[in-house]
């Protein structure tokens, strides 16, 4: 809802101040693509430390539970 209000108020300031109404088209652009690109990060710094705590479970199971080395059934090749 906050989002909303805010993208209303920047439009209705953009507006006040004179500015063309393709001026304000490219400028909610860029503001939508920059919260975005935020709200993209936010998102990847909270999931960071579950992301690092999968990769050490991955790694500490792939180190208990060695595959056993592949064997070749018929002949071998000189």
């Amino acid at each position: 809802m906050l989002e909303i209000l805010f993208v209303l108020g920047f439009f209705f300031m953009l507006m006040v101040t004179g500015i063309s109404l393709l001026g304000m088209i490219a400028a909610l652009i860029v503001a939508f693509a920059l919260m975005m690109f935020g709200g993209f990060l936010a998102i990847v710094i909270k999931m960071l430390p579950w992301l690092i705590l999968a990769v050490a479970v991955v790694w500490i199971y792939r180190a208990f539970n060695k595959p056993e080395l592949p064997r070749y059934k018929g002949r071998r090749w000189p």
